[in-house]
């Protein structure tokens, strides 16, 4: 029994005994017994029926659940049971390590309170050495799902064999000497590499068809109301993103003539609808005229702490070519690129324009960037809490918003695909805060 329900117990005894003492002097040592085991009786009775009732729900004591969510498609707002929900495939998938517990703790917190309590979709955790007991302890008791726990194999982590030692170790050394961002690392090279061809390998990701990538450390400011998941399902949208702003050049000088180099060897892979138009456009936007690079790579990306995507799109045979291809020509360690410009300029070139989206209501921090919509309307109805004084980087300079809609998928009203009319006219109706 916990402490708590022990406590209850020895208050019950107690106002039994001082009752007998002082007001029933009568009362048998015998019927004392006889009203405790009632006491305990009907409390054990409450807590058995209350353990069930949360064990019905799916939902985990940790987890700051709404007993009855609603499902926003569902016009009658059916409340959601095991009998009547559709989830989608998909997985929430967390790259970690150990130390970064607390971190995790505070981003899996901040998404199970805005999206997948109503949910309950897994958690796959990823890391290059085992999870500690601690961890693992942790994060299963924060997740309203289940949770797995996967080691990373030593060839899909590690340096390649094929990288030159010296080339590397010259590499870095003239990183640090440039002040590049993480330039002295060698464990991010790592990660990057794995982020870029390796995470939708892994065997515990082989059975899902899609993945919210979340990173420790993060926050969501608001109520997401819908599932992202069947979004892209319905929609047929295979990669989505919340952030998008300028590569720093230094980390990837030969980035883009490589890809030029790929697509000269595989041009079949090249779609005819794509987006490139949106990774080469230089032309000013606004009053001010940011430096670009030299190269045709306008520097523009997804930031790929935030992405949902189609994991059928990085296993495909075109993603797989082009991971290949640039893995071997060493970038990712002479050098230092990121997986956020790789996996965007694979999105923009390969993928249809109107296979990605842009979740631009969902309020999010990666430090130091913030992005919140503006919409005062869809602040209030999504319950969004941003910080003070914050400011929002889809207005500023550094955002590639604006080239999006300008020549990517465009800028679409919630309405569209969230079915935002129907859930403020269900909040109206019940008089919902």
């Amino acid at each position: 029994m916990t402490l708590l329900f022990k406590g209850l117990l020895f208050f019950i005894a107690a106002q039994v005994v001082v009752y007998s003492l002082f007001f029933k002097p009568s009362i048998s040592s015998k019927e004392i017994r006889g009203i405790f085991e009632e006491s305990k009786s009907r409390i054990n009775s409450r807590f058995n029926e209350t353990s069930k009732y949360l064990n019905r729900a799916k939902i985990k004591g940790a987890s700051n659940s709404y007993i009855e969510p609603v499902y926003m498609n569902d016009l009658n707002h059916t409340v959601l049971t095991e009998e009547n929900i559709r989830l989608e495939n998909a997985t929430i998938l967390v790259l970690c390590r150990n130390w970064e517990l607390e971190d995790i703790l505070s981003s899996m917190r901040s998404l199970e309170d805005r999206f997948n309590k109503d949910y309950h979709y897994p958690w796959t955790f990823l890391n290059d050495v085992p999870f500690d007991d601690d961890f693992i302890q942790w994060t299963t008791e924060m997740a309203s799902g289940k949770t797995e726990y996967g080691l990373i194999p030593a060839q899909d982590w590690n340096t390649p064999s094929f990288i030159n030692q010296t080339k590397y170790d010259e590499g870095i050394e003239e990183a640090i000497s440039r002040q590049i961002l993480y330039g002295f690392s060698k464990s991010y090279r790592n990660m990057c590499h794995f982020n870029s061809g390796f995470f939708f390998r892994q065997e515990l990701v082989n059975q899902y068809d899609y993945y919210f990538r979340v990173e420790p450390g993060v926050e969501y400011f608001c109520d997401f109301q819908m599932d992202p998941f069947r979004l892209m399902r319905e929609q047929r949208k295979k990669y989505s993103f919340v952030i998008t702003l300028y590569e720093y050049p230094d980390t990837i000088p030969t980035l883009w003539e490589t890809v030029e180099d790929f697509f000269n060897e595989y041009p079949q892979h090249l779609h005819p609808n794509n987006s490139a138009e949106f990774i080469t456009d230089k032309s000013p936007i606004g009053t001010n005229a940011l430096d670009l690079g030299e190269t045709s790579y306008n520097l523009c990306h997804f930031w790929s702490n935030f992405e949902i995507g189609d994991l059928n799109f990085f296993r495909s045979q075109a993603y797989l070519d082009y991971f290949n291809y640039l893995s071997k020509t060493g970038g990712f360690y002479y050098e230092r690129w990121g997986d956020a410009p790789v996996h965007s300029i694979a999105a923009a070139m390969l993928l249809d324009k109107n296979e990605i989206f842009h979740f631009e209501d969902i309020g999010y921090t990666h430090v130091p960037i913030f992005s919140y919509p503006e919409s005062k309307q869809i602040k209030k109805y999504k319950r969004c809490i941003i910080p003070k004084d914050e400011r929002n980087l889809n207005v500023g300079l550094a955002s590639c918003l604006p080239r999006w809609w300008k020549i990517g998928g465009g800028k679409r009203f919630l309405k569209e695909y969230y079915h935002e009319e129907e859930y403020i006219a269900y909040k109206e109706h019940n008089k919902i805060a």
